[in-house]
């Protein structure tokens, strides 16, 4: 511990955002960086308590404690070392994380918790820039195959971890690029894609094989792939959208979330989207249903695309301001998240149900008429009740983008072809080693979880690698 004081003499202090009237104009990342003087403080602001709530909050296991004292010495060549030994990819958790390890940080009992996540991606930053980051080739193979479905986070974990056991790792991907949702479902302004193809440099000179545009179950039998390899890992995340099937719900100008995101970034890296096809928020008044970051994500594009208003809705309460009660620390603090998005322009508002979306006389979406709702608690059940107040009224709005989270993987196709048991929840059910119902096959992610976190699918490939070694080491 460099400095025992300085939680007590210097401030939190964040990198902070570009000027709004810049960032707004353009889809670089919003997010600024201190410089190294500063940086090296804020590290230095690291308790090294005697119980490490940060560690302890972190999915994946990570040593805050450890690395930043590195950093504040200077040592970023070990702190990056330490940092990678429980996360291969820091640069995506360090930018898209919402770091659960602040939240759990002694410091945040009075709101100015050590900036671990920035400190992460600071430490990142400068390991790739003085080739600090170079392949780690496996100095053994066991001849062993593996396939992983599937390249978002739990996938390219599985993927890396798998070949530094020794396997043969084949990744395969649907869409035209690696990435998953890393690559098309969050904005450029949060995670500029050159950070994507720099870590899969490494990866593909570490010997990881990737194959795009093929779609497992359809373009290859799940029946063909499971024969060629030893194992299988399932990795396709959660791709079923919770939809709103009120009237009106077919009226064009109402899309899913990621029809607009996954459109922006491919257009933001060079794809032709013909006029006819191209979801644009250019002059219109923009309505997000749904309070989340995918939500926040659709504030950020569409302001960024010149909308004239955005509103954002949210069927639930507004979250407590600051501190709730209910979730005390070290726990995550249900709260309200005012993201970067929500400051360049929009109007929020919580307990609206959508009841139905409205045309004009040329049959052009025009409005969506909304009711004021409360939540009751039923004293018998213990459940919390949806009360309809009759109040109604329309909001005006030319585009409207469903923004509701994810229900359960896509079983057409790959699942229905695998035959793989589901949950109640109609994800792929999985034992303690992540194995499947079908032997040789894995699962791992939002695919067996649901939607969750980036940290936590990280975390779910590690889990699905471990079970996968340890299935062909006993076989």
């Amino acid at each position: 511990m460099g400095n025992p004081n300085a939680f007590l003499t210097i401030k939190r202090k964040e990198a902070g955002y570009r000027p709004l009237s810049d960032r707004i104009k353009d889809f670089s990342e919003v997010e600024q960086t201190l410089n190294s003087e500063d940086r090296r403080l804020q590290a230095s602001r690291c308790m090294e308590c005697g119980v490490p709530f940060c560690h302890w909050s972190c999915p994946l296991g990570n040593r805050p404690p450890e690395w930043q004292d590195l950093l504040y010495k200077n040592d970023i060549k070990g702190a990056y070392k330490l940092l990678s030994m429980t996360n291969d990819f820091p640069e995506f958790t360090g930018r898209v994380c919402p770091a659960l390890c602040e939240k759990g940080c002694v410091l945040n009992k009075t709101h100015e918790p050590v900036t671990i996540r920035e400190n992460e991606a600071a430490i990142t930053e400068i390991a790739f820039n003085e080739g600090m980051v170079v392949p780690r080739i496996p100095k053994h193979r066991n001849g062993k195959k593996v396939a992983v479905i599937g390249s978002g986070p739990s996938g390219l974990a599985c993927a890396t971890r798998l070949n530094q056991y020794g396997y043969d790792v084949t990744v395969y991907e649907k869409d035209e690029q690696i990435g998953g949702l890393l690559r098309f479902g969050i904005p450029d302004f949060k995670l500029n894609k050159s950070v994507i193809d720099r870590r899969l440099q490494v990866l593909q000179a570490e010997g990881i094989n990737f194959v795009c545009n093929v779609t497992i179950g359809k373009d290859i039998s799940a029946g063909e792939l499971v024969d060629q390899y030893d194992a299988v890992c399932v990795a396709i995340g959660s791709g079923v959208p919770r939809d709103l099937k009120v009237e009106g719900r077919e009226l064009k100008g109402v899309h899913f979330a990621l029809e607009l995101l996954k459109q922006q970034n491919r257009v933001v890296a060079g794809c032709d989207v013909s006029a006819k096809d191209r979801i644009s928020a250019k002059g219109k008044n923009v309505l997000v249903i749904g309070g989340g970051d995918t939500g926040s994500d659709c504030v950020g594009t569409s302001n960024r695309q010149g909308a004239r208003s955005v509103t954002q809705i949210e069927i639930m309460p507004k979250p407590p301001v600051g501190d709730n009660p209910a979730t005390p620390w070290p726990y995550w603090p249900q709260i309200l998240k005012t993201s970067s998005s929500h400051e360049e322009g929009c109007t929020r508002r919580w307990l609206l149900d959508t009841k139905r979306f409205i045309s004009d006389e040329k049959g052009n979406l025009c409005g969506v008429e909304v009711e004021e709702v409360s939540w009751e608690k039923d004293a018998a059940t213990g459940r919390m009740n949806l009360i309809h107040s009759g109040k109604v009224e329309v909001i005006k709005a030319e585009l409207v983008l469903l923004a509701m989270g994810f229900t359960n993987p896509v079983y057409e196709g790959l699942l229905q072809q695998l035959g793989v048991e589901l949950d109640a929840r109609k994800n792929v059910k999985v034992d303690k080693h992540q194995m499947t119902s079908v032997s040789k096959v894995f699962a791992a992610g939002d695919a067996s979880t649901g939607a969750s976190l980036v940290v936590k699918c990280i975390n779910s490939g590690y889990q699905a690698a471990k079970g996968i070694d340890e299935f062909l080491k006993n076989k």
